[in-house]
């Protein structure tokens, strides 16, 4: 038994390798965001995109999405292992709640514009 152990020591060190890597791949799987998260962050991400707008003001679109997105991963760990086209895509959403409020909430529009 021993012999057989030693002439074969790499397949189990094989074993291992292929049981750890599927052990991180199902930890990862575990670790996706549930619907309330998404929810809670697209609803944070009006905020977001308000106060980036206030910020950076207009025509600054690619860096106003990495601002969004940089403040996002500080508050959201999680938001990195999103695709950043879904993460871009809900950013787009907010922005176009954003420019609802800002059209018809003259407190909104008052903040953005810093008056």
């Amino acid at each position: 038994m021993m012999e057989y152990l030693i002439n074969n020591w790499f397949m189990f060190v094989a074993l291992l390798a292929v049981l750890f890597i599927c052990f991180l791949a199902i930890r990862k799987w575990l670790g996706k965001p549930s619907a309330e998260q998404i929810a809670n962050v697209k609803e944070w991400l009006l905020l977001a995109v308000t106060e980036a707008e206030k910020q950076l003001g207009g025509g600054t679109g690619q860096l106003k999405l990495r601002f969004v997105y940089d403040w996002a991963v500080e508050r959201f760990s999680w938001v990195s292992v999103i695709p950043f086209d879904t993460f871009a895509g809900w950013v787009d959403e907010a922005l176009a709640e954003m420019k609802k409020q800002l059209e018809v909430n003259n407190a909104v529009k008052a903040y953005v514009e810093g008056e």
